[in-house]
């Protein structure tokens, strides 16, 4: 899991520890986690744009766009077309091909 750092607006840092306070969350990051899942569950459009992105730029494969959109493989290689995004066929390194490998593991 990676850490990232945010500026939070002081009212909803409030709201936050409040929140952790009397148990909604677990913790801060608890917090951020449902937020931001509660987000891009309720913005599908956000959710393939933030994928397509990450696949245009080759900051990830096929395999993990999909699951990172919430679609399978199939689905996903249609997604891009439909934004002109030029597939990308095959694993580029051994990494590439393990994130390939779970992302068809977690296949439903």
């Amino acid at each position: 899991m990676s850490r990232t750092t945010a500026t939070i607006p002081d009212d909803l840092t409030d709201l936050m520890e409040g929140a952790v306070k009397t148990g909604i969350f677990e913790n801060k990051s608890d917090a951020i986690r449902h937020v931001l899942r509660e987000y891009f569950d309720e913005n599908q459009n956000a959710r393939f744009a933030a994928a397509v992105s990450l696949y245009e730029e080759g900051n990830i494969t096929l395999g993990t766009a999909a699951r990172l959109a919430g679609v399978n493989r199939f689905e996903m290689r249609d997604i891009l077309r439909e934004e002109g995004v030029e597939l990308r066929f095959g694993p580029e390194d051994m990494a590439a091909a393990r994130d390939e490998i779970d992302a068809a593991r977690n296949l439903e």
